[in-house]
């Protein structure tokens, strides 16, 4: 064997090594061991950033591994992305959710004491997500459109009220 070809072969046999670690880690990455056994795809996770009207930039999670990220899903429940906006000069707070593969008849909305629940159920494809909401809002002026496998919920901003003074007496 010549020089040239002992030198083509050492180099093949280092390749294949390094495609068999590589191959190892894929698989290592795609079968998660945890306390109920072994758990195969999916699963995902996610950190989204975005700025805000107001120039701030916001932290979002997202991902059906929850927060902190638990490396298991019993029941194949997935959490939507989902991105709120308050936009002060329109006077509105928008929920953006993205859910796709649903048909608007899919989509259950509740809203109550403060929260906004975000459901589906079709076949295969389950979704929900609650939202805390820190702000005041007119749940009759809602409106919520469905298009391209995203949900947007705008509702307008209820009025501050002002809050009158009421001077109390010492006794």
């Amino acid at each position: 064997m010549s020089k040239h070809s002992e030198i083509s072969k050492n180099i093949f046999e280092q390749l294949d090594a390094e495609f068999a670690k590589a191959m190892d880690m894929l698989n290592t990455m795609f079968t998660v061991p945890s306390k109920l056994g072994t758990i195969k795809l999916p699963y995902y996770y996610g950190y989204q950033i975005i700025v805000g009207p107001d120039g701030k930039a916001h932290l979002s999670e997202f991902g059906n591994l929850g927060s902190p990220p638990k490396l298991y899903n019993q029941n194949k429940l997935r959490e939507p992305l989902v991105e709120t906006l308050v936009d002060k000069k329109q006077n509105t707070f928008v929920i953006t959710a993205e859910m796709p593969g649903l048909t608007k008849e899919d989509i259950k909305v509740n809203f109550l004491d403060g929260k906004v629940t975000i459901g589906a159920d079709k076949g295969e494809k389950k979704y929900r997500t609650e939202l805390p909401v820190d702000h005041e809002l007119d749940e009759e002026s809602v409106k919520a459109t469905y298009t391209n496998g995203i949900l947007e919920l705008k509702f307008k901003l209820k009025p501050l009220t002002k809050q009158k003074t009421k001077e109390v007496k010492i006794e």
